[in-house]
């Protein structure tokens, strides 16, 4: 019943005295007063046990029920049809006895598929500040005027359930680190370990044996975690820009390869920048197809840079 919900949030929340409840609710003092002690939210009735005309028939109901699971859903028989066959063996209750033994048939034995036969369980228990969940997700929002695809970082603790969403254009590791700094900033704190869905979105060079990770015994958490800097700066510069083929030296990379890079997921969004003057590029000649294509220099990428916060600078 909602009514003692409300009773316990205005004794225990707003500070009522029971008597301005029992005025609002029309109980009296003593069942509120009940109701409080008890500590509950909803109320539990003993059902009485009733004879019913479908007792007899109980066994046999139960049977066909059983035999009916084995069955394709099209070759089964409904709950009238079962109805329409115990009447012809002398059953003179109505259909819907029928209806609510066969619901009440199914949902006990829907419970014990549940509970039984499906191995043994041990229940996930985390100390404060033992170990936190992260994971990505997939939404879309109206940014803009226009339906943006967007990547969202979850970070929840294991122990309180408190959790941290934030939004990116994508799932890069610029994105990943950003969205662990809200998150412990939020919490006041870094938890001892973390617990990843797939760890390549963490570390993807490790596997390779390009990063060699080793680990503080006098440390915990991910502070005990430790690279050598010459594999991170051979990392960093490992991935040079590879020329696509329509590309030359001298005329740098197209506006679309740099807007993707850096966030851009529509096609006329860079274009739309560079013609109002906020971002730099300029036209150039295709070396196949001859067609003029709006492409970005070096010195335009480091100037974009500066002007707007990016992946890359962030």
């Amino acid at each position: 019943m909602d009514i003692l919900s409300v009773i316990r949030r205005w004794a225990l929340r707003d500070k009522l005295p029971i008597r301005e409840i029992s005025r609002r609710t029309g109980l009296s003092r003593n069942t509120i007063r009940r109701y409080l002690r008890a500590g509950i939210v909803e109320p539990k009735f003993k059902a009485p046990s009733r004879p019913s005309k479908l007792d007899p028939y109980a066994e046999k109901l139960s049977g066909w029920l059983l035999a009916e699971q084995r069955k394709s859903r099209k070759e089964r028989r409904t709950a009238k049809q079962m109805h329409a066959d115990l009447v012809q063996l002398g059953f003179d209750g109505s259909y819907e006895r029928v209806s609510a033994f066969v619901r009440a048939w199914k949902s006990d034995r829907q419970r014990a598929q549940n509970t039984t036969d499906r191995g043994t369980f041990v229940p996930l228990v985390f100390k404060p500040g033992e170990a936190f969940q992260f994971d990505w997700s997939e939404d879309y929002a109206i940014i803009g005027g226009e339906r943006t695809k967007l990547q969202v970082a979850h970070i929840k603790l294991s122990h309180s359930r408190a959790f941290l969403v934030r939004a990116y254009l994508l799932q890069t590791h610029e994105m990943l680190f950003d969205a662990h700094w809200h998150a412990f900033r939020v919490f006041e704190g870094v938890p001892g370990r973390g617990i990843y869905d797939n760890m390549r979105t963490a570390v993807d060079r490790v596997g390779d044996v390009r990063m060699r990770v080793a680990r503080d015994p006098g440390q915990s958490g991910y502070r005990s975690f430790m690279v050598l800097k010459a594999e991170v700066d051979s990392l960093t510069g490992a991935r040079p820009y590879v020329r696509r083929r329509d590309e030359t030296a001298a005329a740098g990379q197209p506006a679309s390869v740099f807007a993707t890079r850096i966030g851009m997921r529509r096609r006329g969004w860079y274009p739309a920048l560079h013609q109002a003057g906020h971002a730099p590029a300029f036209w150039n000649r295709h070396p196949v197809t001859g067609r003029a294509v709006l492409y970005v220099s070096e010195d335009d990428t480091t100037k974009f840079h500066r002007r707007f916060l990016t992946p890359a600078t962030m």
